[in-house]
């Protein structure tokens, strides 16, 4: 990543005798006017060297997630030590999360990176307690599936010609409607409630992972002015993205998960 990832010679200028390209075409960018073939080439590699850092940054939180969960389901003397802290481990993840999101701009990218894979191993944990309720071949095909959508709305997002700025708020209402549906249902114990909960809930976080991926990568082709904004917002992008994929999983395995 460059340390001023803003295209070569004079900065925002474009070679005479190109043709120009309406830089509001690239959705989700908006205020840099016209650029040219030349530019918008430089500035999409840049989007897509970004959106690599992101996604691999991602993956690994998912993996150690993943990994720890693992560990959780087959060791029966972890899996009570989580139990019993169950409650402790996901306000504590909670806070991780929500101190992480206000605060990553502060960060230094190694402290944010330290942080966000902290806060995948801690999710790990409170997943292996979940995920141990449901069958493995059922939690294997319900991965799988989520697998297969979140590519596919993840390719929407990037390859879409439609501005989804505007999906942003609506989805984020979604998200909050469901967390209010999910507080009632602990009292009404609802089972139709707790079937469209699980319905709506997999559709905004299919929505949000086409929103995330377009919005991370309009600030890809905008650039950044330091390395350290890069790699903060590359962590900032891999934390949303996880979140999206684990949420949908989750919602995914209350409707096609097979108890044990």
């Amino acid at each position: 990543m460059q340390t001023d990832p803003r295209p070569s010679s004079t900065p925002w200028s474009r070679p005479r005798g190109e043709a120009n390209i309406p830089v509001d075409q690239v959705p989700g960018t908006h205020g840099l006017g016209e650029v040219s073939n030349t530019e918008h080439g430089q500035r999409s590699a840049m989007a897509m060297t970004f959106m690599n850092h992101v996604f691999g940054w991602m993956s690994a939180g998912l993996a150690l997630s993943g990994a720890v969960a693992w560990l959780v389901m087959n060791s029966a003397s972890a899996y009570a030590a989580v139990s019993s802290w169950y409650l402790p481990l996901v306000i504590g993840e909670l806070g991780l999360v929500l101190f992480l999101s206000a605060r990553l701009h502060k960060l230094s990218a190694t402290t944010a990176a330290a942080m966000f894979l902290t806060y995948a191993a801690l999710n790990g944990l409170t997943l292996g307690v979940i995920v141990f309720m449901y069958t493995q071949t059922s939690v294997a095909r319900v991965f799988f599936i989520t697998s297969g959508t979140y590519g596919a709305m993840a390719f929407i997002g990037a390859t879409t010609k439609k501005d989804l700025t505007g999906m942003g708020s609506f989805l984020m209402m979604g998200v909050i409607a469901i967390l209010i549906a999910m507080v009632v249902n602990l009292f009404l114990a609802s089972s139709a409630l707790h079937w469209a909960i699980s319905v709506i809930g997999a559709l905004v976080f299919a929505g949000l992972t086409a929103y995330d991926v377009q919005k991370f990568k309009a600030a890809g082709y905008m650039g950044f002015k330091t390395s350290r904004e890069a790699s903060q917002m590359a962590i900032r992008g891999a934390l949303n993205l996880y979140l999206d994929f684990i949420n949908m999983f989750l919602f995914m395995l209350r409707l096609f998960g097979d108890r044990r």
